[in-house]
């Protein structure tokens, strides 16, 4: 008799109870692996038998896992997570032939800067690839985690630790206020800016509860305004536009589409800005080639935005 568990079971089963295991719904989990639900239903079974406990349970939310799911779940993950790798890193990449979906997340500076240079640079070089650009929101770390999103573009976040994040670009403050504004001068300062509203962009997962600026001019002993909050960029250009009050930026911002607004520095000495773009992506992809092949790429598209933003 074999009491080899390992030889008798299918190793897709695992992958299957791995999906079910983040997701927690059957539905969800069949859409993942593009399934029947009957036969994610089918699946759970034969895990059950196998392994002789019942691996999740209902509740009102969905499923819940047991405890033993969860220790098989930390036990088997390290192994199949390195195995998709492996097998990953060998596969050589045709980007002419290359027709699969790509969705990658960009937070708002990089959405409203790079959308259609990053569109036009893709297709390029993979025009049957499927190219899908989203918005990044609270749930994007959690959609790279499970493998909905294969790449985000942000800056560096605090993430699961499925994810790993690799720098960029670095960037430098910058203020954008309209053609006419009372700020004449092409650099200002902190005590100049602080005479007017802040046009704050909202960044899911960065500033959602408190604008970055605002805190720097507090610690500077200055007194701000936040006149007022959005994560669509259009909606703070449109403000920016119409009022006096500035828009918190930075140098990736692509002044040759907006002829009615200016871009301002900040005197350095004032304002320390450390903040960079990262991309962000799951470990087990770290020898993707599509995804090393993305990052590249994107990394070279963001470069080109700042040499021509260079003064």
């Amino acid at each position: 008799m074999n009491n080899n568990l390992y030889q008798q079971l299918d190793l897709n089963l695992l992958r299957t109870f791995l999906i079910l295991y983040e997701e927690l719904n059957m539905r969800r989990a069949a859409e993942r692996l593009f399934i029947s639900q009957p036969a994610v239903s089918q699946a759970l079974k034969k895990l059950r038998y196998h392994f002789n406990n019942e691996l999740f349970v209902k509740v009102s939310a969905g499923l819940e896992a047991t405890a033993f799911a969860d220790e098989l779940k930390a036990d088997i993950y390290p192994h199949l997570s390195g195995l998709e790798s492996v097998i990953n890193k060998n596969i050589e990449l045709d980007l002419q032939s290359l027709n699969q979906t790509l969705e990658i997340a960009l937070s708002p500076v990089v959405m409203a800067c790079l959308s259609g240079s990053l569109y036009k640079a893709i297709t390029k070089q993979a025009p049957n690839a499927k190219l899908v650009l989203t918005a990044w929101s609270n749930s994007t770390l959690e959609d790279i985690r499970k493998g909905k999103t294969l790449l985000g573009v942000n800056y560096d976040l605090k993430h699961p630790k499925e994810l790993y994040s690799k720098r960029l670009v670095q960037l430098e403050g910058r203020a954008i206020v309209r053609q006419g504004h009372p700020l004449a001068a092409q650099t200002v300062t902190l005590a100049e800016l602080a005479k007017y509203d802040i046009a704050s962009m909202i960044i899911p997962g960065w500033n959602d509860n408190f604008v970055w600026l605002q805190k720097v001019m507090e610690e500077k002993g200055l007194t701000s305004r936040v006149g007022f909050r959005s994560e669509i960029m259009m909606a703070l250009i449109d403000v920016v536009l119409h009022t006096n009050m500035f828009l918190p930026h930075s140098n990736l911002f692509p002044q040759e589409f907006y002829p009615n607004l200016r871009v301002l520095k900040i005197e350095q000495s004032q304002l320390i800005y450390n903040e960079s773009i990262q991309s962000l992506y799951h470990i087990k992809n770290r020898n993707n080639p599509v995804q090393l092949w993305l990052s590249q790429l994107i990394k070279k598209v963001l470069e080109e935005q700042l040499l021509a933003n260079k003064d």
